[in-house]
Formats: structure tokens, C-alpha cells, sequence
């Protein structure tokens, strides 16, 4: 239709293929993005805006930084002023911080910002990664970054007052040491992202040490049970 010369609307175009049963999407074979986000999980690091409105009506933008695998927070500076070229320097910043953690990542997900320039993709491309941009107006296909943004504002950001830059650059730096190496995630058997392992705890056997001693012959009295909890509790402890 188009070499004869008519015009074909996109509209027209969707209604046929949405008629035929045809996706729309680019890939029509292979794996679909649910079953690549959970194959590729682990390598998989993730970026966005993070919005901040101060109480002098001021609007501050922060870059962060998430990695899928790990659950692990990285934040970018904070300005007012976000330019292709500040972006740079924080995924330079951030390639540094990972260090040799970087060559366990592959792709870099992320939306269509404008601020998001091909020099900002060339830093990931440096160290092997793939860049993945999302659709238009498709928030969902960076949903878990979108979730950790909220959890910022639950979490911090809806409880205190932002004055400016340098305040909020310190109120994020105290959340970011109790995310990364304090705060339990349930994906990860409630363990931070800076604990690769488990903590294991070997429990006291029953009535031993110290409490094994408390028991006294005859009747238990509440003196001898109150011991006997002391004793028990010191166990614990140790």
C-alpha cells in the first residue's frame, strides 16, 4: 500500500495486527520479558530518578543505582541541575565503587530519559554490559527500580523535612549504610545485601553448663525457678 502511494495511519496498522492476534512487540519469538527478567536476574543493575521536593519549594534529582542480583543500593549526587554530562560522572563513580563486582553484570536497565546519553551508555559498554531501554510510558518493565524509589520515600523520605542538597546528600548516605548492611530482604532470606552468608547460631542443648548445675534436690520453689531462669539465660548468652 505504501509504494502505491497511500497513506496508511499507525491506528490502522495496530487495529490489524491486534484483529490478526499478532504482538506488537519487536521480539516475536524467544522469551517473553517475564522470563527474561527471572533468568537474568542476577545480572541485571538497574537506574532512575529519584524526584525529592525541599521545604523551600526547591526540586533536587538523585541517580539510583540498584542491582537485581543483590539487592544492593547505590546513589548518584544530588542536584538541581541533572545534565547528560553530571550523569556521567556518576555511572564513572559507580563502575568504580562496584569494582571487580562488575563483571558479574550484563545488562543495564533503564528508561528513555533524555539524560541517559549514548557517553552515559558507554561507560557500561566499557566493562561488557548490555543497555536495555524500556518502552514508552512503561513504568512496569522497571518495576523493581520503581519499588525501591518507593521504599525511599516510605521509608525516609515522607518522614523528614528536606532543607537542600547538602542536607539530603547526608540524609541518603545514613539510609544507604542501613539499607546495604542492616535492613533484612525477604528475596534474600532476610540478610542485607553486604551479607553474602547466612548467620548461623548454635543453640545451647537442653539443661546444660551452667544450668544443669542449678538443678538442686527437692521441690521446685520459686527461688530455685528463678535460678534456674538466670541460669538458663547466661547459657544464652554465651
Amino acid at each position: 500500500m505504501a509504494r502505491l502511494g497511500y497513506t496508511i495511519a499507525a491506528s490502522t496498522v495496530w487495529e490489524i495486527l491486534h484483529a490478526a492476534g499478532i504482538d506488537p512487540a519487536p521480539r516475536r519469538a524467544g522469551p517473553t520479558w517475564r522470563q527474561f527478567m527471572t533468568a537474568q536476574a542476577r545480572a541485571i543493575t538497574a537506574c532512575d530518578f529519584l524526584v525529592v521536593e525541599t521545604v523551600l519549594l526547591k526540586r533536587l534529582y538523585v541517580l539510583v543505582f540498584f542491582e537485581y542480583g543483590t539487592h544492593g543500593l547505590h546513589l548518584g549526587g544530588v542536584t538541581a541541575h541533572p545534565t547528560g554530562a553530571w550523569a556521567v560522572r556518576q555511572a564513572r563513580s559507580l563502575a568504580t565503587d562496584l569494582g571487580e563486582r562488575v563483571d558479574t553484570l550484563r545488562f543495564l536497565l533503564h528508561d528513555r530519559d533524555p539524560l541517559f546519553t549514548t557517553a552515559f551508555a558507554g561507560v557500561f559498554k566499557a566493562d561488557g554490559l548490555r543497555i536495555i531501554t524500556t518502552l514508552l510510558r512503561t513504568p512496569r518493565m522497571n518495576a523493581i527500580c520503581e519499588r525501591v524509589i518507593g521504599t525511599l520515600r516510605r521509608e525516609l523520605l515522607d518522614r523528614i523535612l528536606i532543607l537542600g542538597e547538602r542536607h539530603l546528600a547526608l540524609v541518603l548516605s545514613e539510609y544507604l549504610v542501613h539499607y546495604n548492611r542492616h535492613r533484612p530482604h525477604q528475596w534474600r532470606q532476610q540478610r542485607p545485601p553486604d551479607i553474602e552468608t547466612k548467620p548461623t547460631r548454635t543453640l545451647p542443648g537442653p539443661l546444660t553448663c551452667a544450668c544443669a548445675k542449678a538443678q538442686l534436690p527437692g521441690r521446685t520453689t520459686p527461688a530455685r525457678m528463678h535460678h534456674l531462669v538466670a541460669a538458663a539465660g547466661t547459657v544464652w548468652k554465651k
